[in-house]
């Protein structure tokens, strides 16, 4: 079987459900069926596995709007010039690079939550380093280790939220990735406004912190433990995450049914964008972000 239709199949296993013997479909409405609780209601635990994840799109956002209130107290302190301050603020997105080209290999070789917890301990060493900095070599070596993390970030959040939420509210969970990100880069410029450069890099250590401590809590993506095949582990998270009560054998199933799919497919490499079926989505995709 060539890979266009493995591809074809794959996306048809996403769009129709599947018809079980009994002639029932099992819907994920969020209601009760025959006393079973369906899967798409948005539990306890998805709130906080969210709430956990999107801790690290507001790191992402802080980083992005710290340099322009501390500006004045950088320049002012460490009698940076102009051009080494530009030099500053521009190599946040010379981290983020590389963060964001090794995001995917890490998150599926370590998982969701390892690769959350490894992007907030590059963060709060940056962040660490910018405020005990005395020097522009520290200063700018503090701001790429957190562009670094916040380039893991960029890919793995949403990602974890995607596999955690119930297909129904998918979409709204995931806006909340970049709704973060807008907050944490309008909260850091108004209180960059009456703290000082330190002060607010001390403040940006907290949701680091926050999310550190907060993976504790949650379960790990139960779609990256099927596609590594820990199935007994991908049950036990699925289970968490929809509620004790929750009928989730139609749900284990499609995601047993999606990661064979997937696993039959050949690797694929960056040039398979370049196809000519993948064209017109790349330019449309590189248009949208400029």
């Amino acid at each position: 079987m060539n890979r266009a239709k493995l591809e074809e199949e794959l996306s048809s296993s996403l769009i129709h459900k599947e018809k079980p013997r009994d002639g029932v479909v099992h819907g994920f409405s969020g209601e009760e069926q025959d006393g079973i609780k369906t899967t798409s209601s948005a539990t306890t635990m998805v709130v906080l596995s969210t709430s956990v994840a999107v801790c690290g799109s507001y790191v992402f956002g802080t980083a992005i709007g710290y340099s322009s209130p501390a500006q004045t107290g950088i320049t002012d302190d460490l009698g940076l010039s102009v051009a080494e301050y530009s030099f500053f603020g521009s190599i946040l997105t010379i981290g983020a690079m590389i963060g964001a080209v090794m995001s995917g290999r890490l998150a599926d070789y370590i998982g969701r939550k390892r690769t959350m917890g490894f992007s907030e301990i590059f963060c709060i060493i940056g962040w660490l380093l910018i405020l005990f900095s005395k020097a522009a070599l520290w200063l700018d070596f503090g701001r790429m280790l957190v562009g670094y993390g916040m380039g893991l970030l960029s890919y793995v959040v949403p990602v974890y939220i995607a596999e955690v939420t119930p297909k129904d509210i998918r979409g709204g969970f995931t806006s909340v990735h970049q709704l973060m990100i807008c907050c944490g880069v309008s909260i850091t410029y108004l209180i960059g406004a009456f703290a000082t450069w330190r002060t607010l890099a001390l403040i940006g250590t907290i949701p680091c912190l926050m999310q550190l401590l907060g993976l504790f809590f949650i379960p790990e993506s139960p779609r990256w433990q099927a596609k590594i095949g820990k199935w007994k582990e991908c049950e036990a998270s699925l289970q968490c995450l929809r509620g004790n009560n929750a009928d989730i054998s139609n749900e284990a199933s499609e995601i047993k049914d999606y990661t064979e799919q997937l696993q039959r497919l050949s690797e694929s490499s960056v040039f398979d964008l370049f196809q000519k079926d993948y064209a017109w989505s790349l330019i449309v995709r590189i248009k949208a972000n400029p």
